[in-house]
C-alpha cells in the first residue's frame, strides 16, 4: 500500500499526475450538465481529485465548461475534457484549455500514437512531430526540454477502452508515451461484447480485470465508470486506481429519489 499522500500546493494536474505515478488511487466523477462555477462551493474539500467534463449526451459544447474548470482549479481539482472526435487538432485544442484529454473509443494504436503526441508534444506539428513519433528525434535538446518539462509536463492523456479490439491492443496502447491512465466505458464495451449494459456479467468483470492488469504492468492506473457504489467497490477490489464514479445529474437523481422516496412513504 502506498504511504498517505501529501504535497505542497501545486497545480491540480501536477498533483493528480504525481499521485497516479506514485501508485495512489484517485477519485473523480463525470460532469455533464453543471456549468455554473458556484456549484464548486458545495464540493467538500479533499473529496475529488479530478472531474471529466463531457458534452457527449447534452446540448453543450466543451467551451461551456471553462468557467467551471477554473473554479475547480481553485479548489485543487483537475479538469479533464472528453473530446468528441479522434482528431489531433481537437486533442491539442482541448489540452491547451483543460488539464488533459479523454479519448473516446480508443482502439487503433497508430492513431493513438498521434493523438497522444498531439497532447503531450504540443506545439510540435508536421514532419518535426513525425520524426519524434517515429525516431524519437527532436529538433533540439532545448525543444525536447521545453515540450516535455515545461509546456506539456502536466498534461494528462487518457484513452477510453471501449471495445474488444482495444483490449486486444492493450499492451501496445499502454506503451505509448504520454498515456496517463486507462478509462473503461462500460456501456460501449458491453455493447461491443454482445452483452449491452450487463455490468455484472462475469465476462465483463473479467474484461475489467484484463485492463487493470495490463495497465498495472506499466504502472498506469485504470478503472471503469460505474453508477452503482457496489460495482465501483468491486472494481477497486480488482485493483482499479482511476475511479470515475457516476455524474452530476445521476448523483442528483439518486439523492432526490432516496430522500423524497423516504419522505413520501
Amino acid at each position: 500500500m502506498p504511504a498517505p499522500y501529501s504535497a505542497t500546493p501545486s497545480k491540480p494536474a501536477r498533483v493528480l499526475k504525481d499521485k497516479m505515478m506514485k501508485g495512489h488511487t484517485v477519485f473523480g466523477m463525470l460532469v455533464q450538465h453543471a456549468v455554473v462555477p458556484s456549484i464548486v462551493d458545495f464540493i467538500p474539500d479533499g473529496l475529488l481529485d479530478f472531474v471529466i467534463v463531457t458534452a457527449e449526451h447534452n446540448a453543450l459544447d466543451i467551451a461551456d465548461f471553462m468557467p467551471l474548470r477554473y473554479a475547480l482549479a481553485a479548489k485543487g481539482i483537475a479538469t479533464l475534457a472528453r473530446t468528441h472526435s479522434r482528431d489531433a487538432d481537437d486533442v491539442a485544442k482541448v489540452c491547451d484549455s483543460f488539464d488533459g484529454v479523454v479519448i473516446p473509443y480508443a482502439e487503433d494504436v497508430e492513431q493513438l500514437k498521434r493523438l497522444a503526441a498531439a497532447a503531450v508534444y504540443r506545439p510540435l506539428k508536421g514532419e518535426a512531430l513525425e520524426k519524434v513519433i517515429r525516431e524519437g528525434n527532436w529538433p533540439s535538446e532545448k525543444t525536447r526540454e521545453y515540450v516535455t518539462e515545461q509546456k506539456c509536463a502536466d498534461t494528462l492523456f487518457v484513452p477510453m477502452i471501449e471495445s474488444v479490439r482495444a483490449v486486444a491492443n492493450l499492451d501496445a496502447i499502454c506503451s505509448i508515451p504520454g498515456v496517463s491512465a486507462l478509462f473503461i466505458g462500460p456501456n460501449d464495451m458491453t455493447t461491443n461484447m454482445g452483452i449491452p449494459n450487463e455490468y455484472d456479467h462475469p465476462d465483463f468483470i473479467a474484461m475489467v480485470q484484463k485492463v487493470i492488469d495490463a495497465a498495472d504492468k506499466r504502472h498506469i492506473p485504470a478503472g471503469s465508470w460505474f453508477g452503482k457504489v457496489e460495482q465501483q467497490q468491486r472494481a477497486i477490489k480488482q485493483g482499479a486506481r482511476f475511479i470515475c464514479h457516476s455524474n452530476d445529474s445521476s448523483l442528483l437523481k439518486d439523492i432526490l429519489t432516496s430522500t423524497f422516496g423516504t419522505l413520501r412513504t
